[in-house]
């Protein structure tokens, strides 16, 4: 009885240790996935780069929800032994009690080998304490959660929050439509801000190519690559920047204020179109495959689900 109680004393113990260096190897792997899931998804490939987004957030939550699920039944399972090897003790400690001189050296064995499970148990416990305290820790100092963290500050001074908007590479126009409608605008369809934002860039190319570059080469665009350039915002879900909410503001005439955590926000078209703002947030570390846009929403409307669009 002895044997068996120490035996699964300390296998509980382990249970958790075993899970949490399992979890941080999982999450190491997955994060080797992701990069090379990265590297392979071609960038004019339409079709592929959606399943590569697709399945990165994907494998992002099935592993968030299984570990999670694990480690509530770690806890479970452990607190369940816990309570059976106290009543195993004490039932023994009883008999004990009851026998003479014999059964009283049983019992004084007995106890103290219990102390220095119980001993045992409770060090085990706080290296288990540390452990998670430990990776919280530098879970707060992560590059996504310090921008988490910087951004949802700037929002609540404005009192509003985030609108999640889908990372399927057309987020920038996803949270500009998005903002159209909150602000009783009219909202276009994502296809056609992509095709009004290319005929803006193409009919302004003087002005705009010499702020266009080759993301290889560092070098300007040339006459082709412009065209190119052109031509994927156009027909895939290629990323917008700066350049896009230049023409966005200009074609909707209205300005557009991007939140970001660092520095202040920045405003197009502010000088030449009267409020309200589109405010949208940009983030570079919300999700592995690159940069991301969300819309807002007012705190009173608690509204932080996907949007329909």
């Amino acid at each position: 009885m002895t044997n068996e109680l120490g035996l699964t004393e300390a296998l509980c113990g382990m249970a958790l240790e075993d899970v949490l260096s399992r979890h941080r190897r999982e999450r190491k792997e997955l994060q080797a996935k992701i990069q090379a899931l990265k590297k392979n998804a071609p960038k004019n490939d339409k079709k592929k780069r959606k399943e590569a987004m697709e399945e990165v957030a994907r494998m992002e939550s099935e592993l968030e929800k299984r570990q999670t699920a694990e480690l509530a039944d770690v806890e479970k399972v452990q607190e369940s032994q816990h309570g059976s090897l106290n009543e195993q003790e004490q039932q023994k400690e009883v008999l004990c009690n009851d026998e003479e001189e014999e059964t009283s050296r049983c019992s004084s064995q007995r106890v103290s080998k219990a102390q220095k499970r119980r001993e045992k148990k409770a060090r085990e416990a706080r290296q288990r304490e540390e452990d998670v305290r430990a990776a919280a820790e530098d879970a707060k100092f992560a590059p996504k959660a310090i921008e988490a963290r910087s951004i949802q500050e700037k929002l609540l001074e404005r009192q509003i929050t985030l609108h999640n908007i889908p990372s399927d590479g057309d987020c920038l126009y996803n949270a500009v439509r998005h903002q159209l409608t909150q602000n009783g605008l009219i909202a276009y369809s994502v296809q056609e801000l992509r095709n009004e934002t290319a005929n803006y860039i193409r009919a302004h190319k003087d002005a705009l190519v010499c702020f266009m570059t080759n993301p290889k080469t560092g070098d300007l665009l040339n006459d082709m690559e412009f065209e190119q350039y052109c031509e994927a915002l156009q027909t895939t879900p290629a990323w917008g920047g700066q350049i896009e909410l230049k023409a966005l503001s200009s074609i909707l005439k209205v300005p557009i204020e991007v939140l970001q955590a660092e520095g202040p926000p920045t405003v197009l078209g502010a000088d030449e179109f009267a409020g309200p703002n589109l405010l949208i947030t940009y983030h570079r570390h919300m999700y592995s495959l690159g940069e991301h846009y969300n819309s807002t929403v007012p705190i009173s409307e608690g509204n932080t689900s996907k949007a329909n669009d």
